[in-house]
């Protein structure tokens, strides 16, 4: 049997195995790049070696985010260490900006204080086979993160391919210095150089999103939902609240709406069920399931809940209506309503709203939830 502790084992060891084909293609490509960059005095080509040994050490940074996020739960750190993961982006991020910033600087200089080049057919040679080495260590990356989930991964695919573009634009240089005798490798760096800032930036702007707090995808939402309501029993799917504390550990909480007349033993089984049917459906632990009672025998309520949904109907900020219960021996009219991030002030709106109901109930008094547009 395939289990929660197994994937998460296998997972591991493809992130460390492709990382380590990294270290090895970087360390070979810096090395023959820094010869030949020596050899022709060629910026492009020495800024160029600089940037694989970057990406050798954003390899080494992956294993060691990987190695802490599947640390076991501590007292401290309850919910385990998978956020590291994230960490390890954002350091390999950073390292992208660096180089790039650097990059610009000794590009500006090649261009104030330029100097001989000397290229020749075998420093072509080993250039443009760089090219190929970098797009195909950059597709590779990527194809392994996408599958296994890992941003580290899919971020250092992605500066492989730019490194794959930077070493093209190099070469493209070189055989215009040798066939034209017109020097462009030091502009070339400095647009080169502003584009890997660009994608550094974006990958950390990405990744601390995620860190923060990001919305979860809507489709991802809506199958959720759709999948809880598929349990018996389940009349709908609310106040869904996920939390990503790194891959394989993400939580969540969900509210159901259940018919008043079952038992304590039939709700149990009912939200025992969703548990089970959202982790292996989704890979997301649900960390509490909340209940909504629905009154099913009073023709007058279900007026009454038309009632309200018209008069709701009026303010274009109330996104949902759920849990809706009606309690006639306390004369109470309770439920939830979802407010879109549009509104300015929260609470005059809700004021406003329970105003009109209360004109709309005056016999009832009003319990209103409010709700925030967490997911879709």
């Amino acid at each position: 049997m395939i289990t929660h502790e197994t994937t998460i084992a296998k997972r591991q060891k493809v992130i460390i195995r492709t990382s380590i084909v990294g270290i090895i293609g970087n360390f070979f490509l810096a090395a023959f790049k820094a010869a030949v960059g020596i050899f022709t005095n060629s910026i492009a080509i020495i800024l160029d070696a600089v940037n694989n040994f970057s990406d050798m050490l954003s390899s080494i940074v992956t294993i060691i985010g990987i190695r802490l996020a599947n640390k076991a739960p501590d007292r401290r750190h309850p919910m385990g260490h998978g956020r590291y993961e994230y960490l390890s982006t954002a350091i390999i991020a950073v390292i992208i900006v660096y180089i790039g910033i650097t990059a610009i600087q000794e590009s500006i200089n090649k261009i104030i204080n330029p100097g001989e080049v000397s290229y020749n057919t075998v420093s072509i040679i080993i250039v443009a086979a760089a090219v190929v080495v970098k797009i195909f260590i950059g597709i590779y990356f990527r194809r392994v993160g996408n599958k296994v989930d890992s941003d580290s991964l899919v971020a250092s695919g992605t500066d492989a391919l730019f490194d794959s573009i930077i070493s093209f634009a190099t070469l493209i240089s070189a055989v215009v210095y040798l066939t034209l005798g017109i020097k462009t490798e030091a502009y070339l760096a400095i647009v080169i150089s502003a584009l890997i800032i660009r994608s550094g930036i974006k990958m950390l702007r990405d990744v601390f999103s995620v860190i923060v707090g990001e919305r979860i995808s809507p489709e991802l939402s809506k199958n959720i939902k759709k999948s809880i309501c598929e349990v018996k029993g389940v009349r709908g799917a609310f106040d869904l609240m996920v939390h990503d504390y790194g891959t394989n550990m993400v939580f969540c909480s969900v509210n159901i709406e259940v018919n008043d007349s079952l038992t304590a033993r039939e709700i149990d089984d009912i939200s025992r069920e969703v548990r089970r049917k959202v982790f292996y459906g989704y890979q997301i632990f649900i960390s509490s399931v909340g209940i909504y009672s629905i009154n099913t025998e009073s023709d007058e309520i279900n007026a009454m809940y038309r009632r309200v949904k018209d008069v709701l109907s009026h303010y274009e900020h109330v996104m949902q209506m759920h849990g809706f219960h009606v309690d006639e021996k306390k004369k109470e009219i309770s439920f939830d309503i979802v407010l879109s991030f549009d509104v300015k002030n929260r609470r005059a709106y809700y004021l406003a709203i329970k105003r009109h109901l209360r004109k709309a109930f005056p016999k009832y008094h009003i319990n209103i939830a409010l709700d925030s547009d967490y997911s879709d």
